[in-house]
């Protein structure tokens, strides 16, 4: 079987064009990682390290003894993040008021009794105490805008009003404030102007149109 490149088999979902679009979003199985706070921060860095490590364990594990039954092969899946506030009071330039479930896709062969394996191999390749907290859920998001945005972190408040004004004119309005970020670019590697970050957040059609 042929390696299963996600940018090619869910390019609706990995690699939109830098202008709003609705789009339909299935049912999704991730590992994820609840937390709080600047990521920026050492606490975040440790989650992410968690999701990777575990994340390649799952991929390399076709070179195990015990091969998981349908394995194929496939490209690890980038960094995404589902993000809120603390305490919706405070502005959203406070990254310490920051709420995020951070998370990697994966692939469909993954069953629960291969994640408790999975945590104690890559537990076992490298500490980290963020791997007890890696769950594993499937997500449903559903109806949603997303875009490409392109640049800077601190850049996408302009790219997220795009995206309202977009669903203002065609008749949706978001559902909630929490929005999710999906990572393509590797910000230890990249420029902050050519970063390249999918937008997304959830949507319904509004009453009256």
């Amino acid at each position: 079987m042929d390696k299963v490149e996600y940018k090619k088999a869910y390019k609706e979902l990995y690699l939109p064009k830098n202008q709003p679009v609705l789009v339909e979003v299935p049912p999704i199985l991730f590992a994820v990682i609840d937390g709080q706070g600047d990521p920026n921060e050492e606490a975040f860095s440790m989650v992410v390290g968690a999701l990777y490590g575990f994340s390649y364990t799952v991929k390399m594990s076709y070179k195990s003894k015990d091969v998981p039954k349908e394995f194929y092969d496939y490209t690890v899946f980038p960094l995404e993040g589902v993000w809120d506030l603390v305490d919706k009071a405070k502005p959203s330039t406070d990254k310490s008021n920051f709420a995020y479930a951070a998370m990697i896709r994966q692939p469909d062969f993954l069953t629960s009794e291969l994640f408790d394996r999975f945590i104690l191999e890559a537990k076992s390749k490298k500490a980290n105490e963020a791997l007890d907290r890696i769950r594993l859920e499937t997500i449903t998001e559903g109806l949603c805008c997303q875009m490409l945005h392109v640049g800077s972190y601190d850049d996408e408040p302009a790219s997220f009003e795009m995206m309202k004004q977009f669903c203002a004119d065609h008749g949706y309005e978001r559902t909630s404030l929490k929005h999710r970020e999906i990572y393509l670019s590797d910000p230890r590697k990249t420029e902050p102007e050519k970063l390249k970050t999918v937008l997304r957040f959830k949507v319904r059609k509004t009453e009256n149109k």
